[in-house]
C-alpha cells in the first residue's frame, strides 16, 4: 500500500474519529480538521443527545479497532423497554427472548474522547480542533476552512477529502450548490421536534428508577423516553409536535403549563424531576430529520460518510452504529481494492462502497421512522403486544430459527438493513394477519405456528418480490 496517502477527514464526531484511528491503523497521512473546540478540554452540549444507544453493529467496528473491551467499560445495559402509563404503572418489555442480547446506554462524550485519544495514537494522524469547514472544491480536492484560534482563513489540499461533518455536511452542500453533477438531495422532517430534560441522581447517587431499561411514556401523538447514564442521572427526551395537540412546543410556553402537561400526560416522571422546568426553559428545542442523497462521492476525490450522506431520525437506535458500520463496510472495500494510490483507484472504491451501502443506510432510514410510530403509540396497542409476547416466546424457544424484526436490525449485524428490514416487515404482516384472524396464539403449539409464520412470511416475500418491492 502507498503510505503516503493523504487524506483529509472533516468532523471529528463519532464516525470521523473511528475512521481516522481505522485509517491511522492501515498507515495512511490522516488530518482531522473538527469546527468545535475539543470535547476533551471543554464541556459541549450543543443540544445534542449526551447519550446514545449502543448495539452489536456498533461492537463490530469497535472489534475491527480493537477497542471493545474499553467501550464495553462505558455501557449501560438495557434489556428492554420499560413502558410507564398514565397512572404510573410499568411493565418491562424484552428487546429479545434470548438473555444475551440486549442494547446499550453509552455517553456520547465519552465514546468519542476515547476514539479521538487513540486515534491520536498514531504519529500519521493530526486532529485540529476550531477549524470550521467554509467550503469544498471538490474538483481540486481543497477545502477552504476558517481557523477560530488565528481568526483567518486557509485551504488544505489533499489526496481524499472524506467528511463525517453530519447532517449539515458541508462538502455536501457543495454538491449541491456547485451543481457540477447531478447530484440529488433530500431533507424530510418529522412535525414533532425533540428537547432534553433529565432525572438526576438521588442524594445518595442511586438511580432514582429501573436502571437496565430504555424508559418510555408512549402517548398516541407524542412520547418521552429516558436512558441511564453512568452517574446515576438518565438523559430524558421528550418527542413532541409543534403545533398539534392541546399541548405542543409552540404552546408550552410557561411554567404553569409545562408543569400542567407533565402533571396530566407524565405524572410519575414529574416526581422524579424537580429541576423540569429549569432543564425545559435552558434547553434548545431541535428538529428531526432525515436525509438521503446520491451519489456520495465525486469521483476519486471526496465522499460522504455518516449523517453527511444519511441522517436518520433516532428511532431505532441505529443512527450511531449504522455510521460506525459504515466504516467497517469501508474497510472491508479498502481491503479488496490493494494498494489504492490514484484517483481512479479511489473512484472505484467510492464507487463499489456507495453500491454495496446506500441501499441498507436508506433502509435504517425507513426503519427508523416507522419505530417512531411504534414507540409512542403501537406499544400500548393490544394486538402489538400479543405479537411481542409471541415473538418473545419464539425467541426463547427457538433462538436459532426465529429472530424478529428488531432482533435481525439489532443483534444480526452479519446481514445488510435491507435484508433485516424486507424479512422483518414480511414477518409482521404474517404474524398481526394470522393473530387477528385467530390463526394463531400464544398457547398455540409453538413449533406449528412458527412454521405457519415462516410458511406465510416466505409467501408475503414472494408476493413482494414479483410486485418488485423487493
Amino acid at each position: 500500500m502507498n503510505k503516503q496517502q493523504n487524506i483529509l477527514i472533516i468532523g471529528a464526531g463519532l464516525c470521523g474519529s473511528l475512521l481516522a484511528l481505522r485509517l491511522g491503523q492501515r498507515g495512511y497521512n490522516v488530518t482531522v480538521m473538527e469546527k468545535r473546540p475539543d470535547l476533551r478540554k471543554v464541556a459541549i452540549s450543543a443540544g445534542r443527545s449526551i447519550n446514545l444507544a449502543f448495539s452489536d453493529r456498533g461492537n463490530k467496528a469497535m472489534k475491527l479497532v480493537g477497542l471493545e473491551s474499553k467501550v464495553n467499560a462505558l455501557c449501560i445495559p438495557m434489556n428492554g423497554r420499560m413502558i410507564h402509563d398514565k397512572e404510573g404503572n410499568t411493565f418491562l418489555s424484552n428487546y429479545s427472548g434470548r438473555d444475551y442480547e440486549y442494547i446499550n446506554s453509552i455517553s456520547r462524550g465519552g465514546l468519542n474522547a476515547l476514539l479521538l485519544d487513540e486515534a491520536e495514537k498514531h504519529e500519521n494522524v493530526t486532529i485540529q480542533f476550531n477549524r470550521k469547514c467554509k467550503s469544498v472544491d471538490f474538483e481540486k480536492t481543497t477545502a477552504l476552512f476558517y481557523d477560530y484560534d488565528s481568526k483567518s482563513d486557509f485551504i488544505e489540499d489533499t489526496d481524499v477529502i472524506i467528511a463525517t461533518d453530519g447532517a449539515g455536511s458541508i462538502l455536501r452542500k457543495s454538491y449541491y450548490l456547485e451543481k457540477k453533477f447531478l447530484f440529488s438531495f433530500s431533507q424530510d422532517y418529522l412535525t414533532h421536534g425533540y428537547k432534553e430534560l433529565s432525572i438526576l441522581p438521588a442524594d445518595s447517587g442511586d438511580y432514582k428508577t429501573y436502571k437496565n431499561a430504555l424508559h418510555i411514556w408512549p402517548r398516541g401523538s407524542f412520547m418521552l423516553i429516558a436512558l441511564p447514564n453512568l452517574d446515576g442521572s438518565f438523559t430524558v427526551t421528550l418527542f413532541l409536535s409543534y403545533d398539534d395537540g392541546d399541548y405542543n412546543f409552540n404552546n408550552l410556553t410557561t411554567p404553569e403549563s409545562v408543569t400542567e402537561f407533565f402533571k396530566k400526560e407524565f405524572p410519575d416522571a414529574l416526581n422524579l424531576m424537580p429541576n423540569l422546568i429549569e432543564d425545559f426553559f435552558k434547553n434548545p428545542t431541535s428538529p428531526l430529520g432525515t436525509v438521503k442523497c446520491s451519489p456520495w462521492h465525486y469521483k476519486g476525490n471526496t465522499l460522504l460518510m455518516g449523517d453527511a450522506a444519511h441522517a436518520i431520525v433516532p428511532f431505532y437506535g441505529q443512527g450511531m452504529n449504522a455510521s460506525f458500520e459504515d466504516v467497517v463496510e469501508f474497510d472491508n472495500i479498502l481491503e479488496a481494492h490493494n494498494k489504492p494510490s490514484t484517483k481512479s483507484d479511489w473512484e472505484n472504491i467510492f464507487k463499489s462502497y456507495e453500491s454495496t451501502r446506500k441501499k441498507d443506510t436508506d433502509a435504517i432510514a425507513d426503519l427508523a421512522i416507522d419505530n417512531f410510530y411504534e414507540m409512542k403509540d403501537h406499544v400500548n396497542n393490544h394486538l402489538f403486544r400479543e405479537k411481542r409476547n409471541l415473538e418473545m416466546a419464539l425467541e426463547k424457544n427457538f433462538p436459532e430459527q426465529y429472530a424478529s424484526k428488531y432482533s435481525l436490525v439489532t443483534f444480526n449485524e452479519n446481514i445488510g438493513y435491507r435484508e433485516a428490514m424486507l424479512k422483518g416487515r414480511a414477518q409482521d404482516k404474517a404474524i398481526l394477519n394470522m393473530l387477528a384472524e385467530g390463526e394463531i396464539d400464544l398457547n398455540s403449539d409453538l413449533r406449528l405456528v412458527l412454521e405457519k409464520i415462516n410458511s406465510e412470511t416466505q409467501e408475503i416475500l414472494q408476493e413482494d418480490n414479483i410486485a418488485g418491492l423487493k
